[in-house]
């Protein structure tokens, strides 16, 4: 029997791919601290560091035996047990088999570290629908119960091997359903529980620092490319293929979104087409390694558009979603995923049918089946994560409290739950924080717009 080897250069790439998506969570929380009000940009950022934090040791202990563990409770969630105990990271390599012992060439380790990432980012994106409400300590209690109860069950039944992939055999290469439509349907249930903020919508609350936003835009897409191109795992033509898509999907979202905003209120905004840039990099993640590169441009433009019309959706419906989440997230989630249904190709990608037993989309021949397949794995995590965090966002405000008190959200839930503040406008002389000091940090600004008929919805969207 062939011993066991280390393929140097996808152990490599994919060292460097982690990296990358762990920076994606820093550029997360400068991104939603910008969109954010200047009283409450620490506690917007707190959580996303937070995350790192107490989703990594989860991860460790449990999280990844529950996601990539062999089936249990009939496919539901991985076995608890699979990497812990006398089977340990360093004795294997990521799909290793008797015949191939090597499996690609990477340490379990590795990529045990590289889908942590994932789990870190996907729960820190929860957070920007409930900005500026919520006690730090119901925040954590959140993270680690939907982590458990959610996330890990879904990479299990997404990417594992569990139940929705061996009936359905959705496609997503990086976590279109996993990833996306999974936190923004958790955001829409924790925002209904925690309901809406002191004076929305009738107050302007605008991003209190649009740089903030745009370097954390530009991290976060710098990061996408570990995050979607690392997904491959090895150094081939697919790497490449969803390294391109990728990119042109995302600056195709970035003309569509400032498209929009040039028609309908007359001045493109940096916040938009930051904005554009993350509904772009969310619709082409489940689809980068599975279309050619002209579709990844449709679904990008596409993407960029429709976003930036979903984020006015809680005007009209009445949930305060503050940085929107949903309109992003889940909208761009969904786009990127049904997208597969029409466009996925395999002879770019033979894996589509030679491995995960997927179809063609409608337009290269394969009918409307994985069309419906992607429709149903979609619909199934957006039930199951909405109900779940609705009823343990429910819990925790019931029992520990997850709202902040008025008078702490309207004084500052930075100086409230921290003890701290972003901005330093006193003076060592004692003379008075000038008012260049303050339109320096944004005082007065807040984190979404007002309705549509007062502001441009681009002044509040989430990444």
């Amino acid at each position: 029997m062939p011993e066991a080897t280390i393929d140097t250069g996808n152990t490599a790439w994919l060292l460097v791919s982690t990296a990358l998506v762990l920076l994606m969570t820093p550029g997360l929380a400068l991104f939603y601290g910008g969109l954010n009000r200047s009283k409450g940009v620490l506690n917007m950022m707190m959580m996303s560091f937070s995350t790192i934090g107490l989703v990594s040791i989860l991860w460790l202990f449990y999280g990844f035996s529950a996601s990539f563990g062999t089936d249990s409770a009939g496919g539901f969630i991985g076995n608890l047990g699979d990497y812990l105990g006398s089977k340990t990271y360093t004795d294997l390599f990521w799909g290793a088999t008797d015949e191939n012992p090597s499996g690609i060439g990477i340490p379990t380790y590795v990529f045990m570290v590289f889908q942590m990432t994932f789990a870190v980012i996907t729960v820190a994106l929860i957070s920007g629908a409930i900005a500026d409400r919520a006690k730090f300590a119901g925040w954590l209690l959140f993270a680690f119960g939907w982590a458990t109860l959610v996330y890990f069950p879904v990479a299990h039944n997404v990417w594992g091997g569990g139940w929705i992939f061996q009936k359905l055999h959705p496609l997503d290469f990086a976590g279109g359903t996993a990833v996306h439509i999974n936190a923004g349907a958790a955001a829409l249930g924790v925002a209904l529980v925690l309901g809406k903020r002191i004076g929305w919508p009738r107050e302007s609350m605008k991003p209190h620092n649009v740089p903030f936003v745009a370097l954390g835009a530009g991290l976060l897409w710098f990061g996408w490319f570990g995050f979607n191109a690392g997904s491959e795992l090895t150094v081939d033509g697919v790497t490449g293929l969803a390294f391109v898509n990728t990119q042109v999907a995302t600056a195709a979202a970035v003309l569509g979104w400032v498209i929009v905003e040039w028609i309908r209120d007359r001045k493109p905004t940096l916040v938009g087409a930051s904005s554009g840039a993350i509904a772009g990099l969310v619709a082409i993640t489940p689809a980068c390694g599975f279309i050619d590169s002209w579709a990844a441009v449709i679904l990008g433009l596409v993407a960029g558009i429709v976003c930036a019309l979903a984020v006015s959706l809680k005007y009209r419906f009445g949930f305060d979603d503050s940085l929107d989440v949903v309109g992003v997230h889940f909208v761009g989630g969904w786009l990127g995923s049904l997208a597969l249904g029409f466009f996925a190709n395999s002879d770019l990608n033979a894996a589509i049918t030679d491995v995960v037993g997927a179809k063609d989309g409608l337009f290269f021949g394969g009918g409307a089946a994985q069309l419906g397949a992607q429709a149903g794995a979609s619909a199934i995590v957006t039930v199951y994560s909405f109900a779940v965090a609705f009823v343990l966002a429910f819990i925790i405000e019931k029992t520990i409290g997850f709202r902040v008190s008025a008078e702490a959200e309207v004084e500052g839930i930075d100086i409230a739950e921290h003890a701290e503040s972003g901005y330093d406008l006193h003076t060592a002389g004692g003379g008075g924080a000038s008012a260049g000091a303050f339109a320096l940090a944004g005082i007065g600004g807040s984190a979404s717009a007002a309705p549509a008929a007062q502001a441009p919805a681009s002044e509040s969207v989430a990444g």
